[in-house]
């Protein structure tokens, strides 16, 4: 099996695919993550899931090579990570009794052929009706600042929802599995 590469720094993207129990490694990859004017969500995540996997073929040349991108869509509004208490207040009151649609792009690039295999998974979160209180609660208990749409699925952020919708769980948290794994069996990639 050619060696898996992660390109990322995200802790919840490597505890994922971790899983899966393969050996791979992280590796950060440098690239400009700013939206294209008139670029759609799902175009978006795709598009950065495959320049995030690209950005490290060259560095490791006969690789597999795992990019993933994710945002949140609320009323047509693309909105991506927080990084402060007050930008995730707003995210967290536009969810509010609302539902909010994430976007997880995927990609596998074999480095040493140059084949690269695309797509996005689609997961709805159906908020509950959140209080300023309950939202600074949460904010304070768990500062998921680093966070899509601003809370944890896999922590305290669980006790923000009324229900979820969507083929795969773990595109919620940031690397859609399922899809992923199918990628991999494409490649030959035995799972345990």
């Amino acid at each position: 099996m050619q060696p898996l590469i992660l390109a990322s720094s995200s802790p919840y993207r490597r505890e994922l695919l971790n899983r899966l129990r393969l050996p791979f490694t992280c590796a950060t990859p440098d690239i400009d993550e700013t939206r294209h004017a008139g670029e759609s969500a799902h175009n978006l995540v795709q598009r950065l899931a495959e320049e995030k996997a690209r950005a490290l073929a060259t560095q490791f040349d006969d690789h597999l090579i795992i990019g993933s991108d994710q945002v949140a869509v609320i009323n047509g509004e693309i909105l991506g990570k927080p990084h402060n208490l007050e930008r995730a207040a707003r995210q967290l009151q536009a969810a509010s009794n609302s539902s909010v649609s994430f976007l997880t792009g995927v990609a596998l690039l074999n480095s040493k052929n140059g084949t690269c295999q695309v797509d996005y998974v689609p997961f709805t979160v159906h908020f509950r009706a959140l209080s300023q209180a309950a939202i600074f609660r949460y904010l304070e208990a768990e500062q998921p600042f680093d966070c899509a749409g601003s809370f944890k699925a896999e922590g305290l952020g669980i006790s923000l929802f009324r229900s979820t919708e969507g083929p795969d769980a773990t595109s919620l948290i940031g690397l859609p599995l399922i899809r992923l794994i199918d990628m991999l069996l494409q490649e030959n990639v035995q799972i345990p």
